[in-house]
């Protein structure tokens, strides 16, 4: 069975265009990854698809669609009976099957929802939209609460599935996870056989042959204007002709200068006509810009030491003891499960007062600190930038290079996506000259795009990082040392 999807065109109320005129289709059984930048329109796509937004087009499907996440009105019921509110046809003996296969233990289910981790909640309400029948289901972000162990266990709970759209950010499950590639454009959708990394080396190729395509456009597009212009003129001679000086037959003169105009006017057209056609080609360009950033040397060769440290919470010891050190220019990956003390190191290392024992020793360094809740964007960009203490102009700077438009940056920072808020965040520690630069979860809902340009610009300019992040293709490509917390 076909989705089809013809003609498919959406603006907001402010006129911003998301979709013109696209067109494809896909098998309900087919498990898609729906990669794109921040704000492009993803989830927009997702709620046209379940009939929340108006559009124009025609969307013909022989199935319903169920969205993830779910919103629990009755967070004080067991697992067990918000999985029946979702899917009131499973059966229990189901319902325990379908959570086991993503490790949710059974006693879980007879606990409150809300007395539930994070984790735990993100793996009932999944098994809830795999139990319902007759729909094809679209999954928004479903590993945003998982640690590494968490998305290694849906990424293989997702192989043994079909029939839905999974948008994520993280390239580890796409392409465990995913048979098919939507791609976002600026203005369009693309639909690729394959997974992620077989659309990104498809991408790639692509890519240079538009760079090319596009210069050989706008260098037409400049002989076009530069003709219209010039047709525009000799028209307008054309016509002041018919009152020029001397005895003339005007009715004459009238006429042919009428018959020249017509044709003038025509060629005009076309011309028009055909300026637009190519600039319509242009539409998707991506620009890429490299991003900046300003690593400060220091003068000792080492930064931080840890022997035997121990970090404490409420009295009670939430690590093992650690033992590392970070040098110049070196990137540790700190990893660990949820709870495991990961925060509350940098924390440690930032000052602030932590129970502890053993030792730690960190030098009289200035430190960038990316921290995980986005609560501090707020206000305009420009108060955003004052209150930080860092340049607007390369804050915006910095924007503008990980897909941001002008427009998105006028309104209040609160109305961001939080990939959005998680890239201003970004965008301001690297305007910061420091010596380390201490980022907690910074891709939490970031782009792939944006992280590709992260990690080139890490591996360019070697800054001293440490970094907790569940992207385990990134801590791959950029950390040169591993922090296991247990």
């Amino acid at each position: 069975m076909l989705i089809d999807i013809q003609n498919l065109s959406f603006s907001f109320d402010d006129g911003t265009l998301v979709f013109d005129r696209v067109s494809f289709r896909f098998d309900t059984s087919w498990k898609l990854g729906f990669t794109g930048r921040n704000g492009r329109g993803k989830t927009t796509f997702l709620k046209i698809l379940l009939g929340q937004l108006d559009y124009t087009g025609k969307i013909n499907s022989p199935v319903g669609f169920s969205y993830f996440p779910f919103t629990v009105k009755e967070q004080n019921q067991s697992a067990m009976e918000v999985i029946h509110s979702i899917s009131p046809q499973a059966f229990n003996w189901q319902i325990i099957k379908e959570c086991s296969l993503l490790e949710v233990q059974e006693e879980a289910l007879e606990r409150p929802f809300t007395t539930l981790s994070q984790g735990e909640r993100t793996k009932v309400l999944i098994a809830a939209l795999f139990l319902m029948e007759n729909q094809f289901l679209l999954l928004d972000e479903p590993s945003s609460h998982l640690d590494l162990k968490g998305q290694q266990i849906l990424m293989d709970y997702l192989k043994g599935k079909q029939g839905f759209i999974l948008v994520s950010h993280n390239r580890k499950l796409l392409d465990g996870a995913t048979d098919h590639t939507l791609s976002l454009n600026k203005a369009s959708i693309d639909l690729t056989q394959g997974s992620y990394s077989v659309w990104q080396k498809e991408k790639e190729k692509q890519v240079r042959f538009e760079q090319e395509k596009n210069k050989q456009l706008k260098k037409e597009i400049k002989v076009m204007e530069k003709a219209a212009r010039r047709t525009a003129g000799w028209s307008d001679q054309v016509e002041a002709s018919k009152t020029g000086n001397g005895p003339v037959d005007r009715g004459y003169i009238g006429h042919q200068a009428a018959k020249m105009m017509k044709r003038a006017k025509s060629i005009e057209h076309r011309q028009k006509q055909a300026i637009k056609e190519k600039q319509q080609l242009l539409q998707d360009e991506e620009i890429q810009v490299p991003l900046k950033m300003n690593p400060m040397a220091y003068h000792s060769k080492l930064l931080v030491y840890a022997k035997d440290l121990v970090l404490y919470y409420d009295h009670k010891a939430v690590t093992k003891p650690l033992n590392f050190e970070l040098y110049q220019s070196e990137r540790i990956a700190v990893s660990g499960p949820n709870g495991s003390g990961k925060s509350t190191l940098f924390k440690k290392i930032l000052g602030q007062e932590i129970e502890s024992t053993g030792i730690l020793k960190v030098g009289n360094l200035i430190i960038s600190y990316l921290p995980q809740s986005t609560g501090s964007v707020n206000g305009s960009l420009l108060a955003f930038a004052k209150e930080q203490q860092v340049d607007y102009t390369t804050l915006l700077g910095n924007l503008n290079r990980l897909g941001f438009l002008r427009k998105e940056l006028e309104h209040n920072l609160q109305q961001l996506s939080e990939g959005q808020k998680k890239k201003v965040l970004i965008a301001k520690s690297l305007c910061e000259s420091a010596h380390l630069y201490l980022w907690d979860e910074p891709f939490n809902y970031v782009d792939l795009p944006s992280r590709l340009q992260l990690e080139e610009l890490i591996l360019k300019m070697q800054p001293t990082l440490m970094v907790i992040e569940h992207d385990q293709a990134f801590m791959e490509k950029v950390a040169t040392k591993v922090l296991v917390l247990e």
